[in-house]
């Protein structure tokens, strides 16, 4: 046969340029689908989880919670907690299993667009964004710059337009932005034109929410739309490490619960400095606290959507500084996936928050070990997962687009390996050994071609030939192109000239597009 031309499994003989095209075709089958079934690794063994849990139970039983607000206290108590000699709220065991039996273990996060919409709860695996970098790395300059609004609204439309974002939660700070009020706000809207994604939101103080709903309402089309399709969730921060409520997040909670937008309770302690440096006792104190936070939400609203996002820290114990690399924070973030899907509650955790600076070797290993084993824990809600970097004091473009590919090959291997009888294939090895002798351009290898494999756009795969003639690009300058051809090309109409000028009217808004 001549050279360029072989024959396919039907004995038809195929050029080299049509098993090309066929390569570059767009995939008829989505081979790492949003959303699998995670759980494949357990770092702990159900004795652990039994021992942490009984730990975090001990802890609110007999330590209990300091600084919490009045109205908390007389709640909680109302419902079975008691206050300690020391004033510290104590919640006894079996208030927190029932807290815990009647908490909301499944609800949907809403996109605008319903094709984005998630259910959050079980073990589907979803990666999305969050973080509060304060600084840009420019892609022009390759230098790190103060984050500004317009930068927000670009990270918003990036993540839009990438597969495996499947929620846009702020990653930086407009630091351009001076006003805490015009900052929420004007963190609202810029999510709110950039992306039809759910999106995730903070509040400096509980008196900012209602405004922000109201602009939710109007780019719905009416008042009382959003609560009827909740489409944003807020961060808050309950518990201040060890064992504090903060007075802020309280009622910012209460507002939110009020307005029925669904609650992201993060409690994240740092080991070896707000929770015990040992990784056990890490998760059992960081464990307690969530479940605070859980009774929290639940004394007034029981069964409210919240995600118990139990994100432990680690920190460089030589420094002090946060480390978000390494296998230490990857391995409790699955731990904590495991603890609370173990519950059966609606779990977050962190990953991918690399101390690199630039989109190099340390980025791309660090992220890798966190996304994997948090992917592979059966974490719902996987946060932090695109774009950060320096731990993250800063955020990257051209990491946004790195990490969704990345993210690919993660979901790849949750999805894992189906065995039958066409996968086992002994047809084609049958056809093969009495044939042409090998698997290439046969039909079953055609059909594993679009259904089990996935090809990479930005990692290389050429020979050191090959990629030196097509201009010997390393990922970070492919991405940098592909960053620019999507913020060129993707302007996602997410608000209508008309509801845009109803909210500009009634809003001090800043940013200008």
């Amino acid at each position: 046969m001549s050279e360029g031309r072989r024959r396919d499994g039907r004995g038809q003989v195929r050029s080299r340029q049509w098993m090309h095209d066929l390569r570059s075709r767009p995939p008829e089958y989505d081979v790492c689908p949003t959303g699998p079934t995670g759980g494949q690794y357990k770092p702990l063994s159900k004795q652990d989880i039994r021992s942490i849990y009984d730990s975090a139970i001990q802890i609110l039983e007999e330590i209990g919670m300091a600084q919490c607000p009045a109205r908390l206290v007389d709640q909680a108590c109302e419902k079975g907690a008691r206050t300690n000699d020391i004033g510290r709220l104590c919640y006894p065991h079996s208030m927190i299993e029932d807290i815990i039996d009647q908490s909301c273990k499944k609800f949907v996060l809403h996109g605008r667009d319903f094709q984005h919409d998630i259910e959050v709860g079980g073990d589907a695996v979803y990666f999305g964004t969050g973080g509060a970098a304060v600084q840009t790395l420019d892609p022009q300059t390759g230098n790190y710059r103060p984050s500004t609004l317009r930068d927000l609204y670009d990270f918003a439309r990036l993540a839009d337009s990438l597969k495996n974002v499947s929620w846009f939660t702020r990653c930086c700070v407009a630091t351009d932005v001076a006003d805490p009020f015009d900052l929420d706000v004007n963190t609202a809207y810029a999510m709110l034109r950039g992306t039809s994604k759910p999106i995730g939101t903070s509040f400096f103080v509980g008196r900012h929410v209602a405004p922000v709903i109201e602009m939710f309402d109007l780019a719905l089309g009416g008042a009382g739309y959003f609560r009827k399709r909740p489409f944003c969730k807020v961060h808050i921060s309950p518990v201040i490490s060890p064992l504090r409520y903060g007075e802020d997040a309280f009622e910012v909670a209460l507002e939110a619960i009020k307005h029925g937008m669904p609650i992201n309770a993060i409690i994240a302690a740092q080991s070896g400095a707000t929770s015990p440096a040992t990784l056990a006792g890490m998760l059992a104190t960081t464990l307690a606290e969530t479940l605070a936070a859980l009774a929290m939400v639940n004394v007034f609203s029981p069964g409210y959507p919240m995600i118990f996002s139990n994100w432990p820290f680690v920190i460089d114990l030589r420094t002090g500084s946060f480390a978000g690399g390494g296998g230490e924070i990857a391995l409790l973030n699955a731990a904590s996936a495991q603890l609370t899907n173990h519950l059966g509650l609606p779990s977050g955790v962190a990953a991918c928050m690399a101390d690199s600076k630039v989109p190099d070797a340390q980025m791309g290993f660090e992220k890798a070990l966190s996304a994997l084993s948090t992917g592979l824990s059966g974490a719902n809600m996987i946060y932090e997962s695109s774009g950060m970097m320096a731990s993250l004091l800063g955020v990257s473009f051209e990491s946004f687009v790195i990490d969704d590919e990345m993210l690919s090959h993660v979901y790849r291997m949750i999805r894992g390996i189906e065995v039958n009888q066409e996968t086992l294939g002994f047809e084609a090895i049958m056809d093969a050994v009495t044939g042409e002798g090998h698997f290439l351009g046969g039909g079953h290898t055609l059909g594993a071609m679009q259904k089990e494999y996935f090809y990479p756009k930005l990692a290389d795969r050429e020979s050191p030939e090959s990629w030196k003639l097509s201009g010997s690009l390393d990922i970070q300058q492919k991405a940098r192109l592909r960053v620019e051809e999507i913020l060129q090309q993707h302007t996602p109409d997410c608000l209508s000239s008309p509801v845009d000028r109803k909210i500009r009217d009634r809003f001090r808004v800043l940013l200008d597009v």
